[in-house]
């Protein structure tokens, strides 16, 4: 059964979209199946660099289905402004398939985000501000839109009418803010129905037959294990599910489906927003992880926290997905450091240990404990084997696949689409 999922195994900005894209062309669905523009990936296909922050990264594959899942919410300005934008630039978009069950983002979820961020201060959670938490405690409260009621003008009025009795008072009387008219986002909402009419599918329907068929049927997460909203930092964290188990709530398709868990490593280690970072550097070589990386955010623009590889965190990935495989990117960023320390375990109130801790309160207090890898100079972007590497770089990347418990069937060492060196096929 071809069906892959392919997922962070960090906090996220691993590279996901170079992964997936590699795989594009002999993959026949890709589906994001959780989060929203809250995501982006970077895409460089040639001397083209593309930026996508909801689309699945496999809209850039000629002959590849892209499917946006049940599981994610959908700001629908952001998605048609998105699909223009790459019509301009010659992309075909007219294949992707979007689920009748995806909950909307609407005008009131993102003003309720910003003035709860705002409000929250110092105990802020570092959200984007895009509404996709909003927007998901809707659907849990029973009280969200879907694509599907863009369709029923009674049925959408009714929905809007509920979600904004409960959020008109919290807006007014908490945060001092205007009343939303039911009638104005009506209007908005029932703007976008034309446009998104030929998206819209049975996406779980189809996914199953094509898993059924043979075809070959890659989910793609849009965020981290460790920003998992069960398994992650919480609460910093999203408000869904990355990890591969979501791929089967998030796309409808079960776990006996599945037959292939890759999870996406950095060669160090990058997170954006607050909450706990163990390995997290503020001197000069984060600064430099930071610029060689071009660690900044493709949805925020947000500098990201750099520190080394942390093993504890990738082994945590590799239990709770269930890793099969690893895809190690950036490996180039690494060129020229003399020594490469690797976070290899913890010390909490003196105490050393090698897994990730249970407590949230030990989590904030962990300390790395390193080991130091011997460095390596030479460029590496145009390696096309592992036996290509330098030594080091080779004893580097042996070192992380047995800290971390999962084979790495992969290399990026470049930005470039081609500037990857595959190990054990996906496929």
């Amino acid at each position: 059964m071809p069906a892959l999922v392919l997922l962070g195994a960090q906090w996220g900005d691993e590279g996901k979209g170079k992964a997936t894209d590699l795989l594009g062309g002999s993959v026949d669905y890709v589906v994001r199946y959780q989060g929203g523009n809250n995501a982006g990936h970077t895409v460089v296909v040639g001397d083209q660099k593309y930026a996508l922050h909801l689309l699945p990264s496999g809209i850039l594959s000629p002959g590849c289905v892209p499917v946006i899942g049940n599981g994610v919410v959908v700001d629908p300005s952001v998605l048609l402004s998105e699909l223009s934008g790459l019509n301009e630039r010659g992309v075909d978009t007219s294949r992707l398939l979007l689920s009748g069950n995806a909950h909307l983002i609407t005008p009131y979820h993102t003003e309720v985000d910003k003035v709860t961020e705002r409000f929250l201060g110092k105990r802020k959670i570092g959200t984007t501000g895009r509404g996709i938490g909003p927007a998901y405690a809707d659907k849990i409260n029973r009280v969200g839109i879907r694509v599907q009621d863009l369709f029923d003008e009674s049925i959408l009025t009714q929905k809007v009418e509920a979600a904004l009795d409960f959020k008109n008072q919290v807006l007014a009387k908490l945060y001092n803010r205007r009343a939303v008219r039911t009638e104005q986002i009506v209007e908005e909402l029932l703007g976008y129905a034309d446009e998104l009419r030929g998206y819209v599918a049975d996406t779980t329907l189809i996914l199953n037959n094509a898993v059924d068929e043979g075809k070959v049927v890659l989910f793609e997460g849009g965020q981290g294990t460790l920003l998992d909203v069960d398994h992650g930092t919480y609460p910093f964290v999203t408000s869904s599910n990355p990890t591969a188990g979501g791929a089967c709530t998030g796309a409808g398709v079960g776990p006996t489906k599945i037959s292939r868990v890759i999870g996406i490593l950095k060669a160090y280690t990058t997170r954006v927003g607050a909450g706990p970072f163990p390995t997290e550097l503020l001197d000069a070589d984060g600064e430099s992880l930071r610029e060689i990386g071009g660690e900044r955010g493709v949805t925020t623009g947000r500098d990201r926290r750099c520190g080394w590889f942390d093993a504890v965190i990738a082994r945590y990935a590799t239990r709770v997905n269930g890793l099969t495989d690893f895809f190690l990117t950036k490996l180039d960023v690494l060129t020229g450091w003399e020594r490469i320390p690797v976070c290899v375990g913890y010390e909490i109130e003196g105490r050393r240990t090698d897994e990730l801790p249970f407590s949230q309160s030990d989590f904030h207090h962990a300390k790395p404990v390193y080991e130091f890898l011997p460095g390596w100079s030479e460029d590496i972007t145009k390696a096309k084997s592992f036996s290509d590497l330098p030594k080091n770089a080779q004893g580097y990347v042996k070192a992380l696949e047995e800290m971390s418990g999962a084979p790495i069937s992969a290399i990026g060492v470049g930005p470039g689409r081609d500037e990857t060196i595959q190990i054990n096929p996906f496929l």
